[in-house]
């Protein structure tokens, strides 16, 4: 197995995913890409991923921008751009019930064909799939109890296959190839919810586009996975972990946001997880994009993406 460094890229969620006071573990989580405000600030994260020794960053095209916006801010970084993330809900969390064939069941996948026609505007052929993360009230798996499967229900995986289907048919449609993302915190997060939904699809509808930490935090082995659907596999997210405070979340009731306070996710090569043998399971010939990810820095943003890209260059031979 040969990887190029090409085939990397960043997601800038360094930026993204902070904490209103940095220096206060308590305050407020925010989430960027969701504020109007953020759009000013993009190109200089875009600047600063480049900068950092990048040359990809993961498509986000914001809902406050057009195409031709986000085009223009990748022009003047110099990136390229990635495989983007596409989510998909469950209509019963949002207290609707939708008859398949219905105005309403088609308009509920806008948000896949948008994603699909994104993917296209930048010549790209695959997105990440992925259930819902909902952080609503009574949402156990994020708010209670993270990777262990929580409030498990046979009936309600059926359903988030029958959504996903639907999905990865709508983006195969736009000649998008979808590839399942399991999540901590989804109705996707176990080893046995993974198997299921990959089991009930198709293979030419949907592939298999892990997130090698979250399968760890969920106890699962990330090279026993790859190896088992090294025939599914489509693209990768990587990331490193402090496999203490994962084991600790599974053992004790934790919910999602405690557990990332609590110092979850570092840089690549900081933590536990075996990230030279994740890349030595892909099989031969794997062509697809890894997208480094740290999903709450350990360090300020830039720094954080330069530490990525320096356990990238140590890695992979120029």
């Amino acid at each position: 197995m040969t990887l190029s460094r090409s085939q990397f890229a960043l997601n800038p969620i360094q930026w993204i995913n902070i904490k209103a006071d940095p220096a206060d573990p308590a305050s407020d989580d925010l989430w960027l890409f969701a504020e109007p405000s953020f759009r000013a600030q993009y190109p200089d994260v875009l600047a600063q991923v480049r900068r950092s020794g990048f040359d990809a960053t993961m498509m986000e095209v914001l809902d406050t921008q057009t195409l031709q916006d986000y085009a223009r801010m990748l022009r003047e970084t110099g990136l390229r751009v990635a495989s983007g993330y596409c989510s998909v809900s469950l209509p019963e969390d949002h207290g609707v019930s939708l008859a398949p064939g219905s105005a309403s069941f088609v308009r509920w996948f806008d948000g896949v064909r948008r994603k699909a026609e994104e993917s296209n505007f930048f010549g790209l052929t695959s997105v990440f799939l992925a259930p819902e993360v909902s952080w609503a009230p009574g949402t156990v798996r994020t708010l209670d109890a993270v990777a262990v499967g929580a409030v498990f229900d046979e009936g309600r995986l059926d359903r988030v296959i029958d959504v996903l289907g639907e999905a990865a048919s709508v983006l195969a449609s736009e000649g998008i190839r979808a590839g399942l993302h399991n999540h901590v915190g989804t109705w996707v997060e176990t080893e046995y919810e993974i198997d299921r939904v990959l089991a009930a699809i198709s293979p030419d509808l949907l592939g298999a586009s892990f997130d090698v930490g979250h399968l760890a935090w969920a106890g699962m082995d990330p090279v026993s996975m790859l190896e088992r659907y090294s025939d599914r596999l489509v693209d990768l997210h990587i990331k490193d972990l402090d496999l203490d405070v994962a084991a600790a979340s599974r053992a004790t009731p934790t919910p999602y946001r405690t557990a990332t306070d609590q110092g979850l996710f570092l840089e690549p090569g900081l933590g536990g997880m075996d990230l030279d043998g994740i890349l030595g399971a892909l099989p031969d010939g794997f062509g697809g994009w890894i997208i480094i990810e740290v999903d709450r820095a350990s360090m300020e943003p830039f720094e954080s993406a330069k530490v990525s890209r320096a356990w990238l260059e140590s890695t992979i031979p120029a």
